[in-house]
């Protein structure tokens, strides 16, 4: 299945990228194990994506939690990462 991901602010400059369309493997079906796998790509990815580390994700547009086993990844979907906003 291909997926499209997008990274924004600090994600993005630690791993260099805006954008990506990914293959995932047949074990990728959810927003926690697309986490999970991403990490594997190891140095940055391990630290911009670590298991703990506060990242907001959103699904199609719409915000999601990371430990939602519910929403199932589909071919053409879009996922984004991004740092929690502040404000002052």
């Amino acid at each position: 299945m291909r997926i499209e991901l997008r990274y924004f602010a600090a994600i993005r400059e630690a791993l260099g990228a805006s954008q990506e369309t990914v293959e995932l493997p047949d074990d990728v079906r959810s927003i926690g194990a697309l986490r999970a796998w991403l990490r594997l790509r190891g140095d940055a990815w391990a630290a911009a994506l670590a298991e703990g580390r506060a990242v907001r994700i959103a699904f199609n547009h719409v915000m999601t939690d990371t430990a939602d086993t519910s929403i199932a990844l589909a071919e053409g979907c879009e996922v984004a990462f991004f740092p929690p906003v502040t404000g002052g």
